[in-house]
C-alpha cells in the first residue's frame, strides 16, 4: 500500500504538489492523468525518492520514506524517457542493474524473448533504436518480479506488435496481484490496463475512484471524454463531489 499525507513540493516559486492526500491499496491498477504539468511525474519521482518533498510523509508497504532506501527492492520503474550509458552494452546494464539492486532476477531471460530483445544484448545503448531503449527500460523494471510497479508513458516509441506485448504483460501481472501504477495520454491505453483513475489538476488531485464511477458521474462512455469534460469543470464544483485523495465507502469495498 502506498499513503501519501499532507504532500508539498515547490520548485522555487512553483508549487507542484499541493498538499497532496492520497491511499493506493496494494493489488490496484491505477492511471493517473492530467495535463502536462499537472505533478504526475514529480508525484512519482517523490514516491521513488528521486525528489526530496517539502512537507509531508509518503509511506510504501508500511515503511515511511526517511532515508532508508530498502523499500525500493519491492519497486520497478519504466520512466517515459531512460538514460543510460551510452557506450554500455544492453547485457552489460542489464549485470549492472543486478549488482546495483543486489538481487537475482525472476523474469529476466522471459522478458528478454518476450520483447524480441536477445538479438541487441551485445550493441551499446547509444545504437538502440528508441522503441528497443523502451524494451530495455520495460525489462528493467519486471525482471526482478516487484510488488509495485510504475510505468510512466510506457508504450512511447514502441510499434503496435511491441505495445500489445507490453500491455498483455501488465494485464499478467494486474492478474497476479501487483501494484500497478500508470501514466499516461493515451486514454485508451489505461481504459485497457487499470480499474482506478488519479486526475491531477494544477497539484491537486481532483478525482480518485474507479473508471467506471467516473464515466457514470461525467455520462461519458469513454474516459477521454470524461476527463475532457473534467478540465472544464470548475475545480469547486469537482471538490464537491469528494475530497481530493479519499475513497469513498462503495470504491473501498470495490478494492478490498
Amino acid at each position: 500500500m502506498i499513503e501519501i499525507k499532507n504532500l508539498e513540493k515547490a520548485f522555487g516559486r512553483l508549487n507542484v504538489l499541493k498538499g497532496m492526500n492520497l491511499t493506493i491499496p496494494k493489488g490496484q491498477a491505477t492511471g493517473i492523468v492530467g495535463p502536462n504539468g499537472a505533478g504526475k511525474t514529480t508525484l512519482i519521482k517523490t514516491i521513488l525518492g528521486l525528489v526530496k518533498a517539502d512537507s509531508g510523509s509518503i509511506s510504501v508497504n508500511g515503511i515511511e520514506l526517511n532515508g532508508n532506501w530498502d523499500y525500493r527492492k519491492d519497486i520497478g520503474y519504466m520512466p517515459q524517457v531512460a538514460r543510460y550509458p551510452e557506450n554500455m552494452k544492453v547485457n552489460e546494464l542489464l549485470s549492472f542493474i543486478k549488482k546495483l539492486r543486489d538481487q537475482n532476477p525472476v523474469y529476466e531471460e522471459e522478458l528478454i524473448d518476450q520483447f524480441s530483445l536477445r538479438s541487441e544484448l551485445e550493441k551499446p545503448l547509444r545504437t538502440l533504436s528508441g522503441g528497443n531503449r523502451q524494451k530495455v527500460g520495460a525489462i528493467l523494471s519486471m525482471m526482478f518480479n516487484p510488488e509495485i510497479l510504475f510505468f510512466d508513458e510506457p508504450t512511447a516509441g514502441l510499434d503496435p506488435q511491441s505495445s500489445h506485448k507490453f500491455k498483455q504483460r501488465v494485464k499478467a501481472e494486474k492478474e497476479n496481484g501487483k501494484t500497478v501504477i500508470i501514466t499516461s495520454h493515451i486514454m485508451s491505453e489505461l481504459e485497457q490496463l487499470v480499474d482506478h483513475v488519479i486526475f491531477i489538476l494544477d497539484g491537486n488531485i481532483r478525482y480518485y475512484g474507479s473508471m467506471q464511477n467516473l464515466l457514470d458521474e461525467s455520462e461519458e462512455d469513454r474516459l477521454e471524454a470524461a476527463i475532457a469534460r473534467m478540465m472544464d469543470t470548475p475545480s469547486e464544483e469537482n471538490d464537491t463531489k469528494r475530497e481530493p485523495g479519499t475513497i469513498t465507502k462503495s470504491q473501498k469495498l470495490e478494492t478490498a
